[in-house]
């Protein structure tokens, strides 16, 4: 059965608008817990715009299902996953101008710096994902990588549907290139730009093993509560 990791990052970004001391997102990882979830994600970005390093402290202390750090290769930030040892660490992209993540890890491009970082992480017991666009050419630099997890990007599908552009062609793409990823022996997750609205079709793919959504929960969270937020998505992709 398809599972669902709820990304927690916007709970700290509101609190980070008043620098203040709630919403805490430990708490909305336990409430998103309670509620169902499979796992809970954060991003600790370099620029620590929303979760900060005392949140990931507390949330390993605190999540009990599984926890996934995503991660930049900056040295920094490696260091503190090393230490941490979250359950598994996603590798992503990160450009400080950046609203969100604007698109896969080039791990071709990369690909020396990416193997050397999943190395790292591996030797202290991590599993490590990479958030790619579904590309051959990217889903095999991962598999040579080392990994044996990916993350596919689901942004021009989120955007196609959105703008009532050609989304199907998107969601054959993801298909297909699931299919792919599988074919090489790795597990297939996805995630960005999923909502209740455009969930459906990616979670009915078929060998597809875990939706990441942060987004599109929190912000529904305002009307319908954070564990109720979170029962509908699982609802959904069920």
């Amino acid at each position: 059965m398809i599972r669902l990791g709820v990304n927690i990052d916007h709970v700290a970004t509101i609190r980070e608008a008043r620098k203040t001391i709630e919403p805490d997102p430990v708490v909305a990882a336990i409430e998103s817990e309670k509620a169902g979830c499979d796992g809970i994600v954060c991003h600790l970005r370099k620029d620590r715009r929303h979760i900060n390093d005392k949140d990931l402290d507390l949330m390993k202390l605190k999540v009990t299902t599984h926890l996934n750090l995503e991660m930049s290769v900056d040295p920094e930030i490696v260091e503190i996953a090393c230490r941490i040892k979250p359950d598994q660490a996603t590798i992503v992209p990160e450009n400080r101008q950046e609203v969100t993540t604007e698109g896969g890890l080039d791990v071709v491009a990369n690909f020396d710096r990416v193997k050397e970082v999943v190395g790292r992480l591996s030797a202290v017991g991590i599993r490590v994902s990479l958030f790619i666009d579904p590309e051959r050419a990217q889903i095999e630099a991962s598999k040579n990588a080392g990994v044996d997890l990916v993350e596919y990007h689901t942004g021009r599908y989120a955007e196609e549907f959105l703008s009532g552009g050609d989304h199907l062609k998107e969601l054959e793409i993801l298909s297909e290139m699931t299919a792919f990823g599988i074919e090489l022996g790795l597990t297939v997750c996805a995630g960005h730009g999923l909502t209740y609205e455009n969930v459906v079709p990616v979670a009915r793919i078929e060998d597809m093993h875990e939706l990441n959504i942060g987004h599109s929960i929190i912000a529904n969270s305002v009307y319908w509560g954070l564990p109720e937020a979170v029962r509908r998505m699982k609802g959904l992709m069920r």
